[in-house]
């Protein structure tokens, strides 16, 4: 299982890199892996605004169809608009190709709740 070190993650499975006052939302390995071949992602448009914990698109996949929570609140500056016509970019390259969202972080205090990867991994370990 990949989890890099160097990124924050959420409970559920939302992975953040953040670069100044900016994060970077993409969904973990781990999420992906057990979704199974992911063949639409929704997500929200650029200026919406997100609240930490609350739901902010979907991905669905040829089992499921799953919720993206935010791990952060602001709004959102960037879409990765290249995963409407090629979903499966979030099976291939979770952490690298297939970041959702951007968003401006309003509370960037609320990074300090998320997890750690070595407490990921004990999270997904159960």
């Amino acid at each position: 299982m990949n989890i890099p070190e160097g990124l924050k993650y959420s409970r559920e499975h939302e992975w953040v890199r953040v670069e100044g006052s900016r994060a970077y939302i993409g969904i973990t390995d781990y999420a992906q892996d057990e979704l199974g071949d992911i063949v639409y992602v929704e997500l929200p448009d650029k200026g919406a605004e997100v609240r930490a914990g609350d739901t902010f698109g979907t991905v669905e996949s040829v089992k499921t169809v799953s919720d993206l929570y935010a791990p952060v609140s602001g709004r959102v500056v960037e879409v990765n608009e290249s995963l409407a016509d090629a979903p499966e970019k979030v099976n291939e390259s979770p952490y690298e190709e297939a970041w959702m969202i951007v968003v401006e972080m309003s509370d960037p205090s609320e990074l300090e709740a998320l997890l750690d990867g070595e407490a990921y991994r004990q999270h997904i370990q159960g």
